[in-house]
Formats: C-alpha cells, sequence, structure tokens
C-alpha cells in the first residue's frame, strides 16, 4: 500500500465467454503490466481457471508467477473461499501457499478456529475469512441474529480478531462495498484487521462510503478490489486509465475517514 500509493486490488478474473483458455496467461500479463505501479495486490479468482481444466490450473499458477516478476511489491489473494475439516483445510493450505505461490486464501469460518487454523500457521502467509459479503442475498444467513442480539456477521468478525491474536495477526475479513453501513460496524469491532472490499464496480458499490467507513486509523488496512470494471475497460492504456482512476478515487476518500 506504501510503496504504490494505493488501496487498490485488481481482480484476475478472465470471464470464461470472453477469454478463451490458451488465452489466459497472455490476458493477465496484460493487465499486470498495465496496472503493476498503481496497485497493491492482486485477486485471481480460482473458479474462473478451474472452469478451464487443466490449461486453467496451470495458467492460474503462472500468473502468480508473473505477478512476483512483474509486480513484486504486489500481494496475491487466492479468491478460492476454502475449508473443511482439519487435514483437508492443511491441504487446501499447502495447495495455495505452496503450489499456487500465494500470499493469502479466502475461507469459509463457518466451520471454526480449529478449520481456520492451518490457514493461519505460516507468519509470511494468511487468510481472509468471509463475513459480509457482497451479493443481494448475503443477508439470509450473515444478517440472523445471534447471542444477545447482534447480526452474525459482527460474531464472525469478533471471533476472527480473537483466532488473528492467537496466531500471527494474519487473518483479515471479507466485506462487500455493497454494504458501507455494514463495513462500519465491522471496522469499529476490528480496528486493526486487513479487510478485503469486493464489489466495487460491475456490482455497483460505493467507493467512497466503501473506503471512509473501512480504513483503519492510519488510512489502510483495506483492499478495495475491482475486477470486470479494470480488466475488460479496452487495450492496455484503457486498463490502466481505469486502475488509475480508481486508485485516485479511493485516495481521495480517505480522509473523510480521518477527519470524521
Amino acid at each position: 500500500m506504501e510503496s504504490a500509493d494505493s488501496l487498490i486490488c485488481v481482480g484476475l478474473d478472465p470471464q470464461p465467454s470472453r477469454t478463451p483458455p490458451e488465452e489466459l496467461l497472455s490476458f493477465n500479463t496484460r493487465v499486470i503490466e498495465a496496472t503493476a505501479d498503481l496497485v497493491c495486490a492482486y485477486k485471481p479468482q480460482s473458479a474462473f481457471y478451474e472452469a478451464a481444466g487443466e490449461l486453467g490450473w496451470r495458467a492460474l499458477r503462472e500468473t502468480i508467477a508473473t505477478v512476483r516478476r512483474i509486480a513484486p511489491h504486489a500481494f496475491v489473494i487466492l479468491d478460492a473461499k476454502r475449508n473443511d475439516i482439519g487435514n483437508t483445510a492443511e491441504a487446501y493450505a499447502q495447495a495455495a501457499f505452496d503450489w499456487f505461490g500465494a500470499d493469502a486464501l479466502t475461507i469459509n469460518p463457518y466451520l471454526g478456529g480449529d478449520a481456520v487454523a492451518p490457514f493461519l500457521a505460516r507468519p509470511e502467509r494468511g487468510a481472509f475469512a468471509l463475513c459480509r459479503t457482497s451479493n443481494p442475498g448475503a443477508g439470509d444467513l450473515q444478517s440472523l441474529q445471534v447471542g444477545e442480539g447482534e447480526p452474525l456477521y459482527l460474531a464472525v468478525a469478533a471471533q476472527a480478531r480473537e483466532w488473528a491474536a492467537a496466531n500471527h495477526d494474519n487473518l483479515g475479513l471479507v466485506v462487500g462495498a455493497t454494504w458501507p453501513d455494514e463495513l462500519e460496524q465491522v471496522r469499529a469491532r476490528c480496528p486493526r484487521l486487513p479487510i478485503l472490499l469486493p464489489g466495487i464496480g460491475a456490482q455497483g458499490g460505493d467507493l467512497e462510503a466503501s473506503v471512509a467507513a473501512g480504513v483503519d486509523a492510519s488510512g489502510g488496512g483495506l483492499l478495495v478490489s475491482a475486477s470486470r470494471s479494470v480488466i475488460y475497460a479496452g487495450g492496455e492504456e484503457d486498463i490502466r486509465a481505469a486502475a488509475a482512476e480508481l486508485r485516485t478515487a479511493a485516495n481521495a476518500a480517505k480522509p473523510a475517514r480521518n477527519a470524521s
């Protein structure tokens, strides 16, 4: 964030209907080259590579290697929302960190602390737990009242804070930009945890309100993720312009949080 002066995370999500399997790596390389100095992170969504079969799996691994080569400062989050019982979770962690070479993995916290632990065992790696997702039906379960009447997503946030403290402070949360009020509640509950913020761009999230609600006390701690609105903006100049515009807008929204 500091070296790139950026909160922006570009989602490397090549849509199967628009990018054929044999072009996945070249497509991603073009995006990375156009945005390397403008962003702090990249987030490939595993589903779009899995859908391409063997070519896709290879392209995912090579895409992460390309980030390392072109944008060595950038954090790589593998968006796969994994989890299972202990030994299976360990295998998921091994695949994400050792085979694909990601820095972090998105995970489902529903199985509890023993299943989250394998993703937090390495101090140089980490995870982002689903908390308040950006999809319209997120509230079906995430807003259910639990405990003394608070919504489930806040209980998840509080539990994640404890899991992070018990490990290497290497757990963050996923909160959608489509819910800025809930994001503000999560940030108040977890002042120091990093937050991955999907939903900007094609999903219609409010960038200004989300940055104001989600940055930490230092004006950081928030990864603003945009995918289709950047990677399908057009040619390399258009992709670069879209990422630059997003970075400028996100940075401009930070003082509102600090002033308030």
